[in-house]
């Protein structure tokens, strides 16, 4: 190992800019390189994006340009992407060079999830990245002024999402309160507009508290939403989805929310993983390499009870924190901490005004949901570049 190690991190999601900014505190000079690689020069906020999908924010408002956050003088930016890690060579392979590194650290997001239902990949939309949901806005927009020039297609105006957990509720969400502007905007019947949600499981929002589960459908029932819960998509074409026992459902917006999956950057570097995931250990560190720790999307901790923690924003935060402090352990001689994940909650926005949550060991609904979804937003806001980002971007979320 060199003199000054080499640490290098690679994606700027929630674990990898949280890593980024301890360590930039936390070191001192001269004690280690570090080196930050984004496909893009901005991080974003990806619980956000449900809303400029919809269309009922601007994608640029989810988004934080990457030298707003980080002291360039401690961290390297690297903009680039990832083509190959190289664990057993101490390197990865950028699209434009080579990096070599003493210690790694995999946050590169995930991917969605398909479950080899047929067509999915091919023809449904995703809410994974900035220009994802600015081709949904677009796309929906678009269906609106096709259905004008052909009346009798109301398939334009027919959008299936699939998957109830919290990436499909508020989106749904949010598009039911775009609806009545876009008709008034188009000039369509709002009665014409459709929005279907199929779920598999039995119900919306699986392992979510029932009580708040059943006011979520409650809310979005008013505004016009469909579920077909319990009822699985069997394939996906360019005319719409087939569920259930063959029943096909007309439709040239499909929208997939139903799951995420590890990168196959990580399974093709030979770590061990489960679908994309790597099962790290109680220091973040994937199984037998004491120098790469696996964040968020990329990495699997199970519970208590043996069940795996979902890959939310929150865990990935405090992960990145964790793992900062022990890379600066590892640099120092010192012990490693344990990664023990505090639950502080989870809230689900229902649209404007409207929102589920559970905080504090306390149930919220409605407004007040929504008040707690915004603190959250802002208190997120203010970990990763302070007051001044706060007021910045603070009244767009």
């Amino acid at each position: 190992m060199s003199s000054i190690p080499k640490i290098v991190i690679l994606g700027a999601g929630y674990g990898g800019i949280l890593t980024s900014l301890r360590l930039q505190k936390e070191l001192n000079y001269n004690e280690a390189d570090v080196t930050l690689v984004n496909k893009h020069d901005y991080h974003y906020i990806t619980t956000h994006l449900h809303m400029p999908a919809a269309g009922t924010d601007h994608p640029d408002n989810a988004r934080v340009n990457i030298s707003k956050l980080i002291d360039e003088f401690k961290i390297d930016f690297v903009k680039s992407t990832v083509v190959q890690i190289r664990p057993q060579d101490r390197k990865v392979i950028l699209e434009d060079g080579t990096l070599s590194y003493d210690y790694l650290v995999i946050g590169l997001g995930g991917e969605s999830e398909t479950f080899g239902i047929p067509g999915l990949a091919e023809n449904a939309f995703t809410i994974r990245s900035i220009n994802s949901v600015r081709l949904i806005r677009e796309h929906i927009e678009y269906q609106f002024a096709r259905y004008k020039r052909e009346p009798h297609r109301t398939d334009y105006l027919t959008f299936v999402i699939g998957g109830a957990g919290f990436t499909g509720i508020e989106f749904i969400g949010e598009l039911a309160d775009r609806i009545p502007d876009l008709c008034k905007q188009f000039d369509v019947e709002p009665s014409l507009v459709k929005i279907i949600n199929v779920e598999a499981a039995p119900t919306a929002l699986p392992g979510f508290d029932p009580e708040l589960v059943e006011y979520a459908m409650q809310v979005l029932q008013k505004k016009g939403v469909t579920f077909r819960i319990g009822t699985a998509i069997k394939e996906c074409t360019p005319d719409g989805v087939v569920v259930g026992e063959g029943e096909e459902i007309k439709s040239q917006t499909v929208i997939w929310t139903g799951g995420v999956r590890g990168n196959r950057l990580i399974e093709d570097a030979g770590f061990e993983t489960m679908r994309g995931r790597v099962k790290v250990d109680e220091f973040l560190r994937a199984p037998g390499h004491e120098n790469v720790y696996v964040l968020g999307d990329n990495s699997l901790m199970f519970n208590e009870q043996g069940r795996p923690y979902p890959p939310t924003a929150q865990i990935a935060m405090q992960q990145g924190v964790n793992c900062a402090h022990n890379l600066v352990a590892s640099i120092r001689n010192q012990s490693p901490k344990p990664f023990v994940f505090q639950n502080k909650g989870t809230v689900a926005s229902l649209g404007k005004g409207e929102a589920i949550g559970i905080a504090f060991g306390k149930k919220y609904k409605g407004r007040v949901a929504a008040w707690l979804k915004k603190a959250i937003d802002l208190r997120y806001l203010f970990i990763i570049g302070g007051i001044s980002l706060v007021l910045r971007k603070g009244k767009f979320l």
